[in-house]
């Protein structure tokens, strides 16, 4: 693997626009390691992405973890038959399994052309210029090399987004950004494709987890790393009222019948290709050898002129 000497963006075009507070972020980062990180979506996720992995009958020789706040996916690659060497890139120093380096999603310390893959997981929804950061992966990766990824979707936490939407339209008169814009799975494979990835493809697993209270929940939320770093954020605290409000609104809406309340996480995978002249390429219109209607053993019936009856 080779480093660059300087990290350089490939986004081209206009800036993009800032919905991150990143270092605000690493903040955050830094105390749930401190509280003792939540693990279990992070782990689910790292599991599902070796499974998937497993599927793949290549051998990836150089692979890099990108951004994956704690050593979870390592672990479930450790020892992965189709990975040879694998580093860890994160923006903390308690995020990596050695080897690694600290390093920034949106400025990745990658030669061109070095990686036979590239792997994340939950991580990526949190950079300001995806598409940046997906056209840098593509040009680190080799010829044929594997980008694989797990990103929380736009369906995640849509209780929340709710709850707090009422309590502070009650308790302030107006809202403030609570929850993260996270990006729709179509989305995501739209920008797949403009990166210029080949055979990209994207899948959701919805993940509802019921708690206790919708405490529990926010305790969780700050244990992941996952409390507010908007950068459109209300920087005065969070009134008392409004979060007892906000509790009041989930229980009443979001409770089951045993008075636990349900917490929606959608995590998208991705995954996608770089170019390869071996790799499948969909055929040229007008390039079959056989009718649709020979094929299904169906009789072929003409359409009937345009503007005529239908009976």
């Amino acid at each position: 693997m080779r480093l660059m000497s300087d990290a350089t963006s490939t986004t081209t075009g206009d800036a993009p626009h800032l919905v991150f507070d990143r270092s605000l972020l690493r903040r955050r980062l830094e105390r749930a390691a401190r509280l003792g990180p939540e693990p279990f979506l992070l782990e689910r996720a790292a599991e599902d992405m070796a499974d998937r992995l497993a599927a793949v009958k290549r051998q990836f020789e150089t692979a890099v973890d990108l951004g994956t706040p704690t050593p979870a996916l390592a672990r479930a690659l450790a020892g992965h038959a189709a990975v040879g060497h694998l580093f860890c890139a994160a923006p903390l120093e308690a995020g990596l399994s050695a080897p690694g380096v600290v390093a920034d999603e949106e400025a990745l310390p990658f030669a061109a052309g070095s990686l036979d893959l590239v792997v994340s997981a939950l991580s990526l929804q949190s950079v300001n210029d995806l598409p940046g950061v997906l056209a840098q992966v593509r040009r680190a990766l080799r010829p044929d090399g594997l980008f694989m990824a797990a990103l929380l979707g736009g369906g995640s936490l849509s209780e929340l987004r709710q709850a707090f939407a009422i309590a502070e339209s009650e308790t302030t008169g107006g809202l403030s950004p609570r929850v993260a814009p996270f990006a729709d799975v179509r989305d995501l494979g739209a920008l797949l494709q403009r990166a210029g990835f080949a055979l990209p493809v994207t899948d959701v697993d919805r993940v509802v987890v019921r708690y206790g209270s919708p405490f529990s929940l926010f305790s969780d939320l700050r244990r992941m790393g996952a409390a507010n770093a908007l950068l459109e954020r209300r920087r005065v605290p969070l009134r008392r009222a409004t979060l007892l409000r906000a509790a009041e609104v989930y229980t009443e809406r979001f409770a089951d019948p045993d008075g636990r309340v349900r917490a929606t996480f959608e995590i998208v995978f991705l995954s996608g290709w770089a170019p390869h002249e071996s790799q499948q390429k969909p055929l040229r219109p007008g390039s079959a050898k056989m009718r649709l209607a020979d094929a299904l053993g169906a009789l072929e019936v003409p359409l009937p002129p345009a503007g005529a009856d239908k009976g």
